[in-house]
């Protein structure tokens, strides 16, 4: 049986840093509720099909925006993962940090895209902030956390086990895993124990060009998924992350649905519906973590590569 991490990171976005206010409530809308004149396709969407198939994902909710939003726009959210019975777990994306009403933080009157560029115990203060964000809105229980774009160090591990939050999700080799200074440069896809935090890094593969790729719904075909699953389960994996975003089934301008995003979703639904013998869809809570020598790198072939882009060709034309 492998374990398999359907990670949604749920973030508000306004197109830019001027006039975010009266930018913020059509932003809301598209981000989460993925409005567009076609239908809604944002979050609740992707809830309610993974709930037609039986399945949970773990919603990683970026709580800071509400700093200058307010909380109710931030209850909307939880409420909304709450309602749907899936998990809320903690994400933060540090842009957002010089823009709240009330400094959250002294000193910091700028830019810092990051969360690496923090020291330590600003990290720490910034994770207890936001879990007691989520805290206030109903999720209580959070236990697992991933770093906005992937941008961690180790010091964040040492801030996660300050707030005691067992589980990381921010390792991405194809990102800034490698000079994460987590594993001395090593590349990671498996999990692994750092400064007394589990690590459950995103799932990536060798694409049949030596190109690693991290596997995610706009950026791999269902059929590399769907290959990649199987290969994993034979090769004794004990984890399998996928990333998604609130907005994920939407085009790049956030004013249509991306029709081959949202077949690859509900394909890949339908697909660990009928195979949940082999592939448990679950989250952070209640997992016994399982640390062992990493199996080898997942590559897939070639030609499906070649697929994928001919694909790729037809989203970007036609979204």
């Amino acid at each position: 049986m492998l374990n398999v991490f359907f990670t949604i990171d749920v973030e508000v976005w306004c197109n830019g840093w001027h006039n975010i206010d009266e930018k913020f409530a059509d932003a809301f809308a598209r981000c989460i509720h993925g409005e567009t004149p076609q239908g809604s396709f944002g979050l609740p969407y992707q809830l309610k099909v993974m709930n037609d198939h039986g399945l949970t994902s773990v919603c990683f909710v970026e709580p800071l925006f509400s700093a200058r939003f307010g909380q109710e726009p931030l209850d909307e959210i939880v409420g909304l993962v709450n309602a749907a019975q899936h998990e809320t777990q903690l994400h933060l994306h540090t842009e957002w940090v010089d823009e709240a009403r009330t400094p959250l933080m002294e000193g910091v009157t700028g830019k810092r895209q990051h969360l690496r560029y923090f020291s330590v115990a600003e990290q720490t203060s910034l994770i207890s902030m936001g879990r007691q964000m989520l805290a206030r809105c109903g999720a209580a229980d959070v236990n697992a956390f991933r770093a906005g774009s992937f941008g961690f160090n180790r010091d964040t591990l040492d801030a996660l086990a300050a707030n005691l939050i067992p589980y990381d999700s921010s390792y991405n080799a194809t990102l800034f895993g490698l000079d994460s200074g987590v594993k001395l440069g090593e590349a990671a896809w498996s999990p692994f124990e750092c400064q007394g935090v589990f690590e459950y890094p995103m799932t990536v593969f060798d694409d049949g060009t030596s190109k690693l790729r991290h596997v995610q719904l706009t950026a791999c075909s269902f059929s590399e998924m769907e290959g990649l699953l199987w290969r994993a389960l034979e090769a004794g994996y004990t984890s399998f992350v996928i990333l998604s975003h609130s907005f994920e089934l939407l085009n790049s301008g956030k004013d249509r649905p991306d029709a081959v995003a949202v077949s690859r979703f509900r394909k890949l639904c339908a697909f660990l519906d009928k195979n949940r013998d082999s592939f448990q869809v679950r989250g952070f809570r209640g997992l016994v973590p399982e640390v062992s020598a990493a199996p080898a790198l997942l590559c897939s072939p070639v030609w499906q590569t070649g697929k994928r882009l001919l694909e790729q060709v037809y989203r970007r034309t036609y979204r």
